[in-house]
C-alpha cells in the first residue's frame, strides 16, 4: 500500500457499533424489565443512516466511537445508526487483526445489539475508553449501563454458536461494502472521512437531512477558514497533488489552498526559508496555517502534522527533493558538473539500475500489515528457489537529521526495522534472518522481541548491533535505497534489481519474478496463492 494511501486509508473512518435508538421487540421488552434502557425519542420526518465498520480494539475505532455517541444523545431517532465488525472468516474460524481477544469482544458486542438494542451504545462506549483491556472490560461496562439479568444471557450468546453466527454476519457485511481500514464511515450513504469530533459528526450529519433538521442541528458554529499552502515541483513526475487536496477539502469545508512551484521565485523563496531552520523539506509539501488547530478535523489530522516553520506540514511519504540531481533530464540540477548517472546522487535511481539476473528486492515498513504479510511470503519463496535467489529486504522511513528518523507507524517501528537489518548483517547465511522475522510477524507490537532470537540467532548481538551507532548506520544507509528509486508503498517488488511488481502470495511474487528469470528451477514449483497475517488497516 503507498503511503500516501495509507495515510488516506488511516483518515478514513469505521469503529465498532450498534444501531442506537431502535425500539426493542416488545417481547423483549419484558424480559429486560431490568433494565435501564435510554428513553425513545419521538418519530422524526426523516432519518440520517449512518454505518460504521470497525475493528474493536484499533484505537481509532475507538476514537469514533467515543465521538459518536454523544451526537446520538443529542439527535436520537434521527439517526439510523448501524455499526459492522471487519475480521476474516475462514469456514468457520474466526479471525481479526488484534486477535482473539478482539474477536471475544466483537462477539459480545454484537450479542449486546441484540438484547440489549436501546442501551448497547453505553456498553460500547464504556469498553472503547479502556480498549485494550477487550473483552475482559465487559462485565463492568455491562454493570455500568444497567444490563442487570442481560449480562449473562449475552455472555451466553456470546460463548456459543449465536454469537459466531452474528459475528460471522458482521464480518459479511464489511467485506460486502469493502471496508478494510478500522474506521470506514458511511453517512447518508456516501463515504465520510472528516472530522471524528462530536462537532464533525454532528455537522456531517445535519448536512444530509433533505426537507427537515433537528434542533441540534441549528445550533452548530460554521466550519473555521483554514489556508493550505501546496508546494510541488514541476520537474516530479510523481508529485501529483489533486487526490490528496480532493481528501482535504472533503475533511475541511472552508479549506482555501494556493499552490506554488519550487521552480518560480516564489516558491523557491518559501523552501528556502523552510530550509534556513534547519527542516529538510521533501515535496510535494502540503502547509497548513496554525488555523489547522481550530478545525474539526485536526485530531485527525494531528498525528501526520509536523512543524515546518510558521506552517505544519501534512505527511503523506513525500520522496522528492528538488535540491538534488535528477537523473534522467540531461541538466546539471545540482550544479556539480556531473549530469544524470553520472552523478553520485543517482547512484540508486531505478534509471540508471542495471539489471541483475535472479536478484529480488522487497521495500516494506516492518509494522505495516500489507508488508508483513509479504515477508511472511519470503520462507516458501526461498525454499524454491534455494540458491538460485539473491534476496534483499530493505525499509521505507526518512531520516528527518542526522541519526534521527520517521517512520508511518511511529518509533516502535524504526527500532524494529534496525533490529531486522542488523539481523540480516549476522545472520544472512541460507536466510536464516528470517526465523527472526517470521516470529515478530506474529505480533510485531509485542515489546518482547527477544523471544523471537531463536534457532541460534542471539538476542545480545542484535540488541548491541540496534541500539548503537551501528544499527543507525545501517538503517540511514538503508533507507537511501527506497528514496533513491522514489518507493514509497509497503510492499513494493523490484526483480533482477530494475523490474518493480506488487504481490502479497508467494505464487505472485513467484509470477512476477520468474517473468524476467524463466529458466530457474523454482519457477516450475507449485506455490500457494494466499497471503499469511494481518488484512486490513487500523487508522
Amino acid at each position: 500500500m503507498k503511503v500516501t494511501k495509507m495515510m488516506l486509508v488511516m483518515l478514513g473512518v469505521t469503529v465498532f457499533g450498534l444501531a442506537a435508538c431502535k425500539q426493542a421487540p416488545k417481547q423483549a421488552a419484558k424480559k429486560q424489565s431490568a433494565v435501564k434502557t435510554t428513553k425513545q425519542a419521538k418519530k422524526t420526518p426523516e432519518q440520517v443512516k449512518v454505518d460504521f465498520y470497525v475493528m474493536s480494539k484499533c484505537p481509532f475505532g475507538a476514537q469514533v466511537i467515543k465521538g459518536i455517541k454523544p451526537v446520538l444523545d443529542k439527535l436520537g431517532n434521527a439517526v439510523d445508526f448501524h455499526v459492522h465488525y471487519i475480521g476474516s472468516n475462514n469456514n468457520g474460524q474466526l479471525s481479526s487483526m488484534h486477535g482473539p481477544t478482539e474477536v471475544k469482544g466483537d462477539k459480545l458486542s454484537v450479542c449486546t445489539m441484540k438484547y440489549a438494542p436501546n442501551n448497547f451504545m453505553g456498553v460500547l462506549y464504556c469498553m472503547a475508553q479502556t480498549r485494550g483491556q477487550i473483552p475482559t472490560n465487559f462485565d463492568s461496562c455491562a454493570d455500568k449501563a444497567g444490563l442487570g439479568s442481560l449480562k449473562a444471557k449475552i455472555k451466553a450468546c456470546a460463548n456459543g454458536k449465536e454469537g459466531t453466527d452474528l459475528l460471522a454476519k458482521s464480518f459479511a457485511e464489511s467485506k460486502k461494502k469493502g471496508a478494510r481500514g478500522s474506521p470506514t464511515m458511511y453517512i447518508g450513504g456516501a463515504l465520510y472521512r472528516g472530522g471524528r469530533s462530536p462537532k464533525a459528526f454532528t455537522r456531517a450529519i445535519c448536512g444530509h437531512f433533505k426537507s427537515w433538521k433537528p434542533e441540534a442541528c441549528k445550533k452548530i458554529p460554521p466550519p473555521v477558514k483554514v489556508s493550505l499552502t501546496v508546494l510541488t515541483d514541476k520537474r516530479c513526475k510523481t508529485c501529483r497533488t489533486g487526490r490528496i487536496v480532493a481528501q482535504l477539502k472533503g475533511m475541511l469545508p472552508k479549506l482555501q489552498t494556493k499552490t506554488l512551484d519550487y521552480t518560480t521565485p516564489e516558491g523557491k523563496k518559501l523552501y528556502d526559508s523552510l530550509s534556513a531552520k534547519g527542516q529538510k523539506i521533501l515535496l510535494p509539501a502540503y502547509l497548513f496555517d496554525q488555523k489547522i488547530k481550530e478545525a474539526d478535523a485536526y485530531n485527525m489530522l494531528r498525528r501526520f502534522l509536523v512543524p515546518a516553520g510558521p506552517y505544519l506540514n501534512l505527511r503523506v511519504g513525500a520522496r522528492f527533493d528538488p535540491t538534488k540531481e535528477i537523473c534522467d533530464n540531461k541538466i546539471d540540477d545540482n550544479h556539480d558538473g556531473k549530469i544524470d548517472c553520472a552523478d553520485p546522487e543517482c547512484k540508486n535511481s531505478l534509471v540508471c539500475r542495471k539489471e541483475i539476473p535472479k536478484k529480488l528486492e522487497v521495500f516494506v515498513m516492518s509494522h505495516c500489515p500489507f508488508g508483513i504479510r509479504a515477508l511472511n511470503a519470503l520462507k516458501e519463496v526461498t525454499n524454491a528457489f534455494g540458491k538460485d535467489l539473491h534476496l534483499e529486504i530493505h525499509y521505507i522511513a526518512t531520516e528527518t537529521a542526522p541519526g534521527k528518523f520517521r517512520s508511518l507507524h511511529g518509533p516502535t517501528e524504526v527500532e524494529e526495522d534496525k533490529r531486522e537489518l542488523c539481523a540480516m548483517k549476522y545472520y544472512g547465511k541460507n536466510y536464516k534472518y528470517l526465523d527472526y522475522i517470521l516470529c515478530r510477524n506474529k505480533n510485531i507490537r509485542d515489546n518482547n522481541w527477544q523471544k523471537c532470537a531463536v534457532n541460534g540467532i542471539k538476542a545480545k548481538v542484535i540488541e548491541k548491533c540496534s541500539t548503537g551507532p551501528e544499527g543507525t548506520k545501517l538503517l540511514s544507509e538503508d533507507i537511501k535505497i527506497a528514496q533513491g528509486l522514489g518507493i514509497g508503498a509497503s510492499p513494493t517488488w523490484m526483480a533482477n534489481n530494475k523490474f518493480k511488481f506488487s504481490a502479497l502470495a508467494p505464487k505472485q511474487i513467484q509470477q512476477n519474478f520468474c517473468a524476467h528469470n524463466p529458466k530457474l528451477k523454482g519457477c516450475s514449483k507449485n506455490l500457494s496463492n494466499q497471503s499469511k497475517g494481518p488484512k486490513g488497516s487500523c487508522g
